[in-house]
């Protein structure tokens, strides 16, 4: 297992922390690019594309800086893609579960892979497809390239809400179902296969994962110019065999003579970016329960929905703890509090914590790891304002990229 990604982290403090908006998103540039080098070098070594998807990391002010180290990105639906193509460039793949008309005739614009969840959906757009093409040959353009998402019928996901392989998922083709779809339409147009299996898994999930879809798959594969495999590869957490990873890489390409594609998005923030709030009362019901700005619900709802705990970094009264210390479960240290939210849910609940000191109206925290899947999924409930989004340079100077306003609010909701 190579040791590239486990390289201790550098931190870079802000130079005057106490000025920081709370609540706010900062990402960290110094380890943000630690991560898109790390990839990068994965797509030298092994020969494969890497692409950002969109869904998990979409902080596009950081795209000039992404798009020196990556080769594209992946986007789930129309706003993606034009993120993708107006910010990024570079190559762009679009899969959405189903597409619209009005949104195809758009896609078609600005797409380079088009990935389809259905036969059905293939042969609804596959005119237009050709029509496009047409118009991009006449002018010396690269065609779009076709694919399907396929389902191998495996999955080492949990919980189920993230397993898109589980009976009854809506997401990829199974093979029954694609086995009578190439029997009456043919794959003349079809340039690839694609599937996404994994979710915060090590290479050796997709070691396994591989075997069943060339089961299922395999007699395909030879047609086609590549695969996708898809996002959920954890290939910047610090005990991510890459060399596994770029091992099953290079064979498959060896063994079946296609282009691989990677579409991470979580890997890509990871680690790279906090959360930072403030203590603005400090009740007590049988227990000493800290209310921040910073809400699970409306901020960082997979605290929820998985359910997990983030981690903690603290500073009292700005004091910066230069050790990079982490906050324990309650109990650990002599002064414990519970953290909500400020909404009117009742299990607006962060988590338990306990601190060598006790804490203080005022004091900031903050939550580690929190620039990937939050920033896209967070929202106004109870009109709670959205963090700040700004970004921590090398040097140390805090750059605000927005500050959201009533305004914000209120359009969002008219």
């Amino acid at each position: 297992m190579s040791n590239q990604n486990t390289k201790s982290l550098t931190h870079h403090y802000p130079k005057n922390f106490a000025s920081l908006p709370s609540p706010c998103y900062v990402l960290e540039e110094s380890k943000f690019k630690q991560n898109l080098q790390l990839l990068q070098s994965v797509e030298q070594r092994s020969g494969a594309k890497i692409l950002l998807a969109l869904k998990g990391y979409a902080l596009w002010r950081s795209f000039n800086i992404a798009k020196t180290y990556l080769s594209g990105i992946t986007a789930s639906g129309i706003y993606e893609a034009r993120l993708g193509y107006e910010e990024f460039g570079k190559e762009i793949t679009t899969f959405s579960p189903s597409y619209k008309q009005e949104e195809m005739q758009e896609l078609v614009q600005i797409s380079n892979h088009i990935i389809f969840n259905s036969f059905t959906q293939w042969q609804t757009f596959k005119e237009m497809i050709e029509s496009q093409n047409q118009l991009r040959e006449r002018k010396g353009q690269s065609k779009i390239e076709v694919g399907l998402r396929v389902n191998p019928k495996y999955s080492e996901v949990t919980p189920e809400i993230y397993n898109p392989c589980v009976q009854g998922s809506r997401l990829g083709i199974t093979p029954e179902e694609f086995k009578k779809g190439a029997k009456k339409f043919g794959l003349e147009g079809i340039s690839g296969l694609h599937f996404h299996t994994h979710c915060e898994q090590n290479s050796d999930a997709l070691k396994r994962t591989l075997k069943h879809f060339v089961a299922h798959f395999g007699e395909y594969i030879p047609q086609m110019r590549w695969i996708n495999f898809g996002g959920g590869h954890h290939i910047t957490r610090k005990d991510y065999n890459v060399e596994l990873l770029i091992k099953i890489i290079r064979n498959f390409k060896s063994k079946f003579k296609t282009e691989v594609y990677l579409e991470p998005g979580e890997a890509i923030g990871w680690q790279c970016g906090f959360l930072i709030g403030s203590v603005i009362d400090i009740v007590r019901n049988g227990m000493d329960i800290a209310i921040l700005d910073v809400s699970a619900a409306a901020h960082m709802p997979d605290c929820l929905e998985m359910p997990y705990r983030p981690m903690v970094r603290n500073s009292f009264k700005a004091k910066i703890i230069k050790k990079h210390s982490k906050l324990k479960l309650k109990g650990e240290k002599p002064y414990a509090y519970r953290f909500g939210g400020p909404t009117c849910l009742a299990g607006d609940i962060i988590g338990d914590y306990s601190f060598k000191e006790p804490l203080q109206i005022g004091d900031k925290i903050i939550f580690e790891d929190m620039v990937h899947y939050t920033i896209v999924k967070n929202n106004t409930f109870n009109g709670i304002p959205l963090p700040c989004i700004g970004m921590l340079h090398e040097n140390g100077e805090f750059e605000l990229f927005k500050e959201f306003s009533y305004e914000d609010y209120k359009h969002r909701n008219s």
